[in-house]
């Protein structure tokens, strides 16, 4: 359970890591880029962490699908990004796949 943590947290670590570069305005801003910085270095290192124990290919899936669920959503929210249904039906499944893969990974 214990990597399941470190994963969930890269995976929002990775949010906010997206998040500041868009904010960072092409590293013209200070404080964005530096967490910038810090939180894609956080992600990765909490990413190799859970993936001590965990599927490579299980751990980068779910890694890479909260970062994309967080991040498309916050982009409907701050930046006001499209949120058509097909937009929608296709956020669903990849968090779908997301719940599936942890559900499947019964071991860990």
């Amino acid at each position: 359970m214990t990597a399941w943590f470190f994963l969930f947290a890269a995976g929002f670590a990775e949010i906010i890591f997206v998040l500041s570069l868009k904010f960072s305005m092409g590293f013209t801003k200070l404080i964005p880029s530096l967490m910038t910085l810090v939180f894609g270095a956080g992600s990765f290192y909490l990413l190799t962490v859970a993936i001590k124990t965990l599927p490579l290919g299980t751990a980068y899936a779910v890694w890479t699908g909260m970062g994309l669920v967080g991040v498309a959503i916050l982009g409907i929210v701050l930046f006001k990004e499209s949120a058509d249904v097909p937009r929608l039906i296709s956020l669903v499944l990849v968090l779908a796949g997301i719940v599936g893969l942890k559900l499947t990974d019964i071991s860990h």
